[in-house]
């Protein structure tokens, strides 16, 4: 199958369950009192956003149950030993985490835009924002503590659920650090990306393993999927950050470069004695032009390192890739590789 082909294919599983997705999120997440709040915490939910990782649930969901999906209940979803849980349930919760992740991420970084909408903060007001993402967070423990199925599953999901939104704030700790550090390694950067970013991943694709009563080894496998596949995604963002244009990112195009984050990428130019301070050191989000983002993609590109972050993120994928082989071998699991390689070949 060409690349285009399973861009295509992956793209319409992603389409068929966002939907249920964004049905499942209006059953989980209804509006309530007070309305303003409410309102907030749906608002980033309701500006788009692809699901990957709740998709990426119910995915593993299908895998396990090796059953046609048009005759499976996401809502009453078998598990391996005989049960039923509300895997869809668990699926909204991920996505859920995620959106209190992104509002907070905003807040911090003081971003305009998410989406191509305004930021939370900046369409309601920071308080309003932080109180929204704190809501968002409670809530995706009360919907994942409602899923069914055995006790001591629901506890062990939402033990990882609430040690993965731990580990994303060690990795946002990190991330803050290392913008005032001049020795940072890939190794460390790798490390990072894994607490803020790939944790998410992983707990998407393992908390399914482990409420549909799969072995351990399953829920090992998976695990180690989310966190290869998931640090190959934000790899792949930084190399988007730089080579898409900036309507396409719905974000200015090099924001990375100008706000003098760190990256794979630059780490790797600065080995090569690239000057990176000096690329795009006098430009500001509001003042830098096309013509400066593309020297300093240029420069980068002379140096090899967008093409060795690029590799970095192959590297990666076929190792998660090879996790699949825990899954019986189904459609299911197919559509999981597919969309591992469509982490690290989407434009945006």
């Amino acid at each position: 199958m060409t690349q285009n082909a399973t861009e295509k294919r992956v793209l319409a599983a992603i389409g068929q369950r966002r939907e249920l997705i964004n049905d499942g999120i209006d059953v989980d997440l209804p509006l309530a009192d007070p309305e303003r709040l409410y309102e907030a915490t749906r608002y980033i939910l309701e500006a788009g956003g692809k699901r990957l990782r709740p998709t990426a649930t119910l995915l593993v969901g299908e895998a396990l149950a090796d059953t046609d999906p048009s005759e499976l209940d996401y809502r009453a979803f078998p598990t391996v030993t005989g049960g039923e849980v509300d895997l869809m349930a668990a699926a909204v919760s991920i996505e859920v985490i995620q959106s209190f992740t992104l509002i907070h991420d905003d807040i911090m970084d003081d971003d305009d835009l998410r989406r191509g909408v305004k930021s939370v903060h900046n369409q309601y007001d920071t308080s309003t924002a932080i109180l929204a993402g704190d809501t968002l967070y409670s809530k995706a423990f009360e919907i994942m503590a409602d899923v069914g199925g055995k006790p001591e599953n629901t506890l062990e999901a939402m033990r990882l659920l609430s040690s993965t939104c731990t580990k994303i704030c060690e990795g946002q700790s990190l991330d803050v650090a290392f913008e005032s550090r001049d020795d940072l390694t890939p190794e460390e950067y790798l490390e990072m990306v894994e607490r803020k970013t790939a944790v998410l991943y992983g707990a998407a694709v393992a908390i399914p393993a482990v409420l549909l009563d799969a072995d351990q080894e399953i829920v090992d496998a998976m695990y180690q999927y989310g966190i290869e596949s998931g640090k190959a995604f934000q790899i792949q963002d930084d190399v988007l950050d730089l080579t898409v244009p900036s309507e396409e990112l719905g974000k200015q195009r090099g924001s990375d470069l100008i706000e003098n984050k760190e990256t794979l990428i630059t780490l790797h130019a600065r080995q090569q004695g690239v000057d990176v301070d000096g690329l795009l050191s006098q430009s500001t989000i509001e003042s830098v032009t096309e013509d400066e983002i593309d020297a300093a993609v240029e420069k980068l590109e002379d140096a090899g390192s967008i093409e060795y972050a690029r590799e970095m993120a192959e590297d990666l994928t076929a190792q998660s890739k090879e996790r699949l082989n825990a899954l019986p071998d189904n459609e299911a699991s197919d559509l999981l590789a597919d969309l591992a390689d469509y982490l690290i070949s989407r434009g945006y």
